[in-house]
């Protein structure tokens, strides 16, 4: 095969240069210039290339014995497929090699981008969400009633402030009169289109028609959804869009904290019915 020309595009590494150059006669796009590529034109059968640069229509026209294109990439959007089966040409990829690394690489490069998190309500619950996102380095901030003297975290009065210094905002906050659709339209546009909304509280906290309007216009990156404003009722506009992930109210569905929950509803009761002090008293 010594004597197969084939045509690097990139300088990808000195071991897939070492490795070609051993099978075969390698010519290297980035070191040839256009007149000598024209002389070596009826010597060049492949040419190899990567998601950066892989074979467009000219290059294609330029090689007229070129039988096959190999991306070192799974993408295939460099070649001009339409003028390869044209030609008869075939085209080859490397999904499978490289799905684990590609994935693991999607999961840091979320957690490295999306490190501003923000929480709208900073109890047991917001509490235990900011030091989750702290051990990935996140930067927290909060909204709540009050601001929390024992906080470190920085406290904005106004929801929207605190939208509009985001990319992540976490609902984590009981439901009232005054919270009700509190994430409306003006906090999601604060948000901004690279913003994700969180919401473990209660449903009713979003204004959820302006919500799936965002969404669907891309006003909004996305959103992880585990409470409906009218549940079990989901809306078929959000569950038709493909930035949003949805759970059915299962948060706190663990069979541990199902038996907790019990077991306090009970020993309230018991107190409660022993004149003993509530465990906690909320009235």
């Amino acid at each position: 095969m010594n004597g197969i020309g084939v045509l690097l595009m990139r300088p990808l590494s000195n071991y897939i240069q070492q490795e070609l150059a051993k099978r075969f006669t390698l010519f290297k796009y980035w070191e040839i210039p256009s007149e000598s590529l024209k002389l070596h034109s009826d010597s060049i059968r492949a040419v190899v290339g990567n998601g950066v640069q892989g074979a467009n229509s000219e290059l294609i026209d330029a090689l007229p014995r070129l039988e096959i294109i190999s991306s070192h990439s799974s993408g295939l959007d460099k070649i001009d497929l339409v003028k390869c089966k044209e030609r008869g040409i075939r085209v080859t990829s490397t999904p499978d090699a490289l799905t684990d690394d590609v994935a693991d690489m999607a999961i840091l490069l979320t957690l490295a981008t999306l490190r501003r998190i923000r929480i709208v309500g900073l109890g047991r619950i917001g509490s235990a969400i900011a030091k989750r996102a702290e051990a990935f380095g996140c930067s927290i901030s909060y909204h709540s009633r009050s601001q929390k003297p024992d906080s470190t975290y920085t406290y904005y009065p106004r929801v929207i402030d605190l939208a509009s210094n985001c990319q992540i905002l976490v609902i984590a906050c009981a439901l009232t009169d005054e919270s009700h659709h509190s994430i409306d339209r003006d906090v999601i546009d604060a948000l901004g289109p690279n913003g994700v909304v969180i919401n473990i509280a209660r449903g009713s906290y979003i204004d959820a028609p302006e919500l799936v309007s965002a969404l669907a216009e891309c006003m909004l990156r996305g959103a992880g959804l585990d409470v409906l404003e009218h549940e079990p009722e989901v809306p078929v506009q959000l569950a038709r869009l493909d930035n949003v992930v949805l759970s059915p109210h299962t948060a706190a569905g663990t069979l541990e904290t199902c038996k907790d929950m019990t077991d306090l509803v009970v020993a309230n009761l018991e107190a409660y019915f022993s004149n003993k002090p509530l465990l906690p008293p909320v009235l």
